[in-house]
């Protein structure tokens, strides 16, 4: 079993540079930095679930598969571009984003989230 929980340890993570050029990478604000760690899923398969962490920053990207987020720890603005809405979020908020979704987002303080993505051909 697998258990996340806001403000515990969520163990090591690896550097995620924001370079994936499906996702369309745009800084916006200061240098954010990412870092992750899949615990189950990966390439090739439809689902996928773990951790993810980003100093603070703002970017643009084009979100890859749809995906539940539930905030461990942080704060964050998140605009979807498609609707217009913004999204204030903080430890304990949860989210679904829809795959191909045009996103800004805006960390305020460093956000740490557990995710849970469905990518029906794949990731």
């Amino acid at each position: 079993m697998i258990s996340y929980a806001p403000g515990c340890d969520v163990g090591p993570l690896e550097e995620w540079p924001l370079d994936n050029p499906a996702s369309a990478y745009v800084i916006l604000r200061g240098a954010p930095r990412t870092f992750g760690r899949l615990d189950a899923g990966g390439p090739g398969h439809v689902t996928r679930f773990g951790i993810w962490r980003c100093t603070s920053g703002a970017f643009q990207c084009t979100e890859q598969g749809d995906e539940l987020i539930t905030v461990l720890s942080g704060r964050c603005r998140l605009t979807d571009h498609g609707t217009g809405e913004v999204h204030a979020l903080r430890t304990g908020d949860s989210l679904f984003l829809r795959d191909g979704s045009h996103v800004t987002w805006d960390v305020t303080e460093e956000v740490t989230k557990v995710f849970f993505g469905h990518k029906p051909g794949g990731y």
